[in-house]
């Protein structure tokens, strides 16, 4: 049973003499001193839960003694009881690290909220988030057994991320299991759900969501063409939902933040969606327009996203917004650019527009395929939150945002090209030795996959994607799968397995948020 012992220090203790019963009758093992001497010398020789602490005694002072018992105990918890409501004193006390205040005269019940909330919270909140989860638990099971529009999609995921999160503050209740199966079999239908519509959606036959092409017309020239200050265009390369809720938290005290949501389009990865966030066209439609953009098929993959810039110049000439100043781009892929970045903000107050890409999440995701430490840092979803929380938090881009959230009429419009699923089952896959090589998506001549586990798309221009050849097609891993050939097998089975990936179908590569921040200046 949780330690439940009480200390209070009052000099007038005999007339709270009712309190001190009624705390006993509720369980509580209360001990009374009437000055700070002797309260240090209990807080020695004893271990309590919580103390209450008089402001004003003979002697050694309330705030004296409250400093004293920190340097004894820095953890044990510390509640001021005064009749002063004096602001200063206020100020005092909590810059001294208590944990709860209350004005005199107190009532016996005042001081059961404080025990409960101080002492039992978690377990009584844990309780109460056991309970709204297992009714969420059967509402979301019922939505996934119907039919659901795009839109309802996102809610749904929504609703598992911000339960995700919820869980991370009570990792000892047990419902983490039960939370991961519901999220694996809503992204089972979610994957269902893409194969049936995305050829529609991406060829105007049906109403579909707002997809990466989109982005730039729908989020960002607007704000270009009403701007009243710098625009500026944050891409964070990989960037999940729960992760960009775990950065938000930093940002609403600097900015008045706005949010709405996307799916990107398939594949899931940097070369096809990136392109897509800067040019608003699919990637065939680049190489058709643009075909000196477009990397061919005998060149290096990762040089597709060279001509970002030269997309994002296209796109404005296209849609005949002038600039009043250059366009200025820039590519964080190494920390010395980050914090120069950082140093050098403040001279973009005037510039009207700048697209800015940040790829550290993309290479945390990458660096932990191959990294037994970041393995060990970030085994699961929820410590994988964790370290973006820790990058963000000492990172040049939150310096940076906190530098334009001073700049006057500034706006940013922040997304993701796509986010990355936890990759837990291999799928094997045959296919000529010229195919691709990633483990979310494949492009080639004759795959074969079990269709259960994958999206065909036979002839890529249906899909318009690159057709790289007359034989050549796509398959795209659905839910948590990965791609593995059958030459070693159980080897790469085993070496990719419980990676982070993107490239696939899943809510959390898909369904990305857009966030617009207003500085308040």
């Amino acid at each position: 049973m949780q330690n439940k012992t009480i200390l209070w220090v009052d000099d007038e203790i005999e007339l709270l003499r009712s309190h001190v019963i009624f705390l006993t009758e509720k369980g509580y093992d209360v001990d009374t001193v009437t000055n700070g001497e002797d309260a240090l010398f209990k807080v020695r020789e004893k271990e309590y839960s919580i103390i209450f602490l008089d402001e004003m005694m003979p002697g050694m002072g309330g705030l004296e003694t409250l400093a004293a018992i920190k340097n004894i105990n820095p953890n044990i918890p510390v509640v001021m009881v005064t009749k002063n409501e004096e602001e200063s004193l206020m100020n005092e006390a909590i810059g001294n690290k208590i944990d709860d205040y209350l004005i005199k005269p107190v009532v016996p019940s005042q001081m059961l909220l404080v025990c409960k909330k101080i002492l039992e919270k978690k377990k009584i909140s844990g309780e109460q988030v056991t309970k709204d989860y297992m009714q969420e638990f059967g509402r979301i099971s019922m939505k996934l057994m119907g039919e659901n529009n795009y839109s309802d999609w996102i809610e749904i995921y929504k609703s598992l991320v911000n339960w995700d999160l919820e869980l991370d503050e009570h990792p000892d209740i047990g419902l983490r299991q039960t939370l991961y199966e519901q999220i694996k079999e809503a992204d089972k239908e979610f994957g269902k759900y893409v194969e049936r519509n995305y050829y529609d959606w991406i060829n105007g036959l049906s109403d579909g969501p707002t997809l990466s092409p989109d982005v730039p017309d729908k989020y960002v020239l607007p704000e270009i063409q009403d701007a009243e200050g710098p625009v500026f265009y944050f891409v964070l390369d990989c960037m999940r939902l729960d992760q960009w809720l775990i950065i938000e938290k930093y940002l609403t005290e600097l900015f008045t933040i706005s949010k709405d949501y996307y799916y990107s389009m398939l594949p899931t990865a940097t070369p096809y969606s990136r392109n897509a966030l800067f040019s608003g066209l699919f990637p065939s439609e680049i190489e058709e327009k643009y075909p000196k953009l477009w990397v061919n098929k005998d060149e290096n993959e990762s040089q597709l996203n060279k001509y970002e810039k030269d997309l994002l110049e296209l796109l404005l000439k296209r849609n005949n917004i002038r600039l009043k100043n250059e366009l200025k781009y820039l590519k964080i892929i190494a920390p010395e650019v980050g914090r120069s970045f950082a140093q050098n903000v403040i001279s973009h107050r005037n510039t009207h527009f700048m697209a800015v890409v940040i790829n550290f999440l993309d290479m945390i995701v990458h660096g932990r395929s191959d990294s037994d430490i970041l393995k060990e840092i970030a085994p699961d979803e929820s410590a994988f939150r964790s370290l973006t929380e820790s990058w963000f938090k000492h990172s040049s881009l939150f310096s940076i945002l906190k530098t334009i959230a001073g700049m006057k009429n500034a706006k940013i419009i922040l997304t993701t090209d796509h986010g990355s699923i936890r990759a837990m089952r291999g799928a094997k896959v045959l296919g000529d030795k010229h195919a691709a090589k990633n483990l979310r998506f494949k492009y080639g001549r004759n795959l074969k996959v079990d269709d259960k586990h994958a999206m065909y798309m036979k002839n890529p221009k249906d899909y318009k994607l690159p057709a790289l050849g007359v034989t050549t097609s796509y398959i795209i891993a659905k839910e948590d799968y990965y791609f593995v050939y059958p030459t070693d097998y159980h080897y790469y089975l085993s070496h990719y397995k419980d990676t982070f990936q993107h490239g696939g179908i899943s809510m959390e590569e898909m369904i990305l948020p857009v966030v617009m921040l207003e500085s308040k200046v």
